[in-house]
């Protein structure tokens, strides 16, 4: 017998943590095209704030949720472990966006600059990538979890070198105090996509672990 026909026997057959991972990157999703509507019109940010922080609250449900049942549970369709850290992990991109959008209103910001519609994107990028290599990794299919991984990679790459940019272009102005807010911004922005690329790395163990 094939190890995929014998973990297909072995698993339970409602896949709920798979399901409860697929609500939760869903909810990720949400919450990236949210931020990018806000920075293309600056006049609803209030209201796409809103609409963030609550999707940051549904996250934190969806995790609680997969955290008392993993506690119940004996048999998984992966370990327990990477069950728990890659819920965490799609936690904490979340966690990153509403973090921005946060700040934008907490600091202030009257609009935003073309750095963080650039961001925004990369955001909404990410994010879709880490939609479909959920799929994959559900399939334990390592050569396709390993593209997913690569384009992660690459836009976490082109937000590190955005944001270098952005900063550098900051200091060459002659307000302090904006600076200040928009470096944090910035740095904020350029975190959500490592937490996103930390995903993938997840995903990526998870496949090798049961391929």
């Amino acid at each position: 017998m094939t190890n995929m026909g014998l973990r297909n026997i072995l698993l339970p057959k409602d896949k709920k943590f798979f399901d409860l991972l697929t609500q939760e990157s869903e909810n990720v999703v949400e919450g990236a095209y949210a931020l990018r509507d806000m920075m293309n019109d600056f006049r609803g940010k209030e209201t796409k704030y809103h609409l963030i922080r609550d999707l940051e609250h549904k996250g934190d449900s969806i995790v609680h949720t997969i955290f008392e049942k993993l506690d119940k549970a004996l048999i998984t369709p992966i370990d327990h472990e990477d069950l728990s850290q890659l819920a965490s992990n799609f936690d904490d991109v979340i966690d990153g966006i509403y973090g921005v959008a946060k700040r934008i209103i907490l600091y202030e910001i009257p609009e935003p600059t073309l750095e963080m519609g650039e961001f925004a994107e990369l955001i909404v990028q990410s994010v879709n990538v880490l939609n479909t290599a959920l799929k994959v990794m559900q399939k334990f299919d390592q050569e396709h979890i390993e593209k997913h991984c690569i384009e992660a990679d690459r836009l976490e790459n082109l937000a590190d070198d955005l944001l270098n940019r952005a900063v550098a272009k900051l200091f060459k102005t002659n307000d302090p105090i904006q600076i200040l807010k928009l470096k944090e911004i910035y740095e904020k922005f350029e975190e959500t996509t490592d937490r996103a690329e930390d995903v993938t790395d997840v995903m990526h163990d998870i496949v090798l672990k049961n391929a």
